[in-house]
């Protein structure tokens, strides 16, 4: 995948998300050094960055006429799932989600406001996304993967290409990771101009086990951030990208990503989901570093809590 891959998603899918802004000069606020902004992708369409990947997939399948009469199909924790809801509704398609019972009632019914047909599958995202693979197999429809696929990557990449035009001079993206797509997006546009740093929650961190295997592994899934970053395994389509363009792979602790939702709201009154808080928490914990003069951009890319949830106490 190439920076031209970008910027034909940038064209696709313009006028169908939004350009989120960004914080400079947050590090003193959030009580940590250097310096920092932040990138609030969370402002996206339904909360997080996922429509940049949604669109761009589902309207290159268009230009193909390759969108089958059932229409769209996808698993999701929750926020893919929105995304693609959001899509169907907006390009007038139809569109079901598999949807594991752990992830959130709030992000399930969200889904289903948005005009998805929604079906619930014990387990994790991985059993939802077996559920979805099935009903493509048996029923037909355009599987809209939340991760692994070229076009869903290029359309993650338009945010860091939209960020070249909003901080011209920095010199590292620190990005949390799930099943790799958001990350591996930056990274096929930025190459080798900026160092991309993914940040995961110990409890699943499967590009960190990637690196350390040098190639994708099954890792285990739990913790706080399970229902937006909870992949058991980095996608082949991602890898092939971060195994070039990720310059470190750092790993933060449940306390610590509560911590920053806290630092987010208490600063910002941002209200941040645990997967969204990700990034910021490698900072404020030290699981990164950065160098003397070194310029971060930190993303915070989800929004889909409930709002008390990052003001309660962390229980662990």
């Amino acid at each position: 995948m190439t920076p031209d891959d970008v910027r034909d998603a940038a064209r696709r899918v313009a006028g169908h998300v939004r350009r989120t802004p960004v914080i400079a000069g947050g590090a003193s606020e959030l009580g940590i050094p250097g310096d920092v902004s932040l990138k609030l992708e969370l402002l996206q369409h339904t909360g997080s960055f996922k429509p940049r990947g949604a669109f761009n997939r589902i309207l290159s399948a268009l230009e193909l006429d390759d969108v089958p009469a059932p229409g769209l199909v996808a698993a999701s924790g929750g926020n893919h799932g929105a995304a693609v809801a959001h899509a169907a509704r907006t390009l007038g398609l139809h569109a079901v989600v598999f949807v594991p019972s752990t992830s959130p009632g709030q992000k399930r019914d969200r889904i289903a406001a948005l005009g998805a047909d929604v079906h619930v599958v014990e387990g994790l995202y991985d059993d939802a996304q077996l559920a979805a693979d099935k009903q493509v197999a048996e029923h037909g429809g355009l599987l809209v993967h939340p991760y692994d696929h070229p076009a869903i990557v290029a359309g993650q990449g338009t945010m860091a290409m939209e960020l070249d035009d909003q901080v011209a001079d920095y010199d590292t993206l620190l990005v949390a990771t799930g099943g790799g797509g958001f990350i591996a997006g930056q990274a096929a546009w930025t190459r080798d101009r900026r160092r991309v740093v993914s940040v995961e929650p110990t409890s699943t961190r499967c590009l960190h086990a990637a690196r350390q295997h040098g190639a994708p592994v099954d890792v285990e899934v739990g913790g706080l951030a399970a229902d937006s970053l909870g992949s058991r395994r980095l996608g082949d389509v991602s890898w092939s990208i971060v195994s070039r363009f990720v310059d470190d792979a750092v790993v933060v602790d449940d306390a610590d990503i509560r911590a920053a939702q806290s630092a987010l709201w208490d600063c910002f009154r941002l209200v941040v989901e645990p997967g969204g808080a990700t990034a910021l928490a490698a900072l404020r914990s030290g699981a990164y570093a950065p160098g003397d003069g070194e310029r971060l951009v930190v993303v915070v890319c989800g929004s889909n809590c409930d709002p008390a949830s990052v003001t309660e106490p962390w229980p662990g």
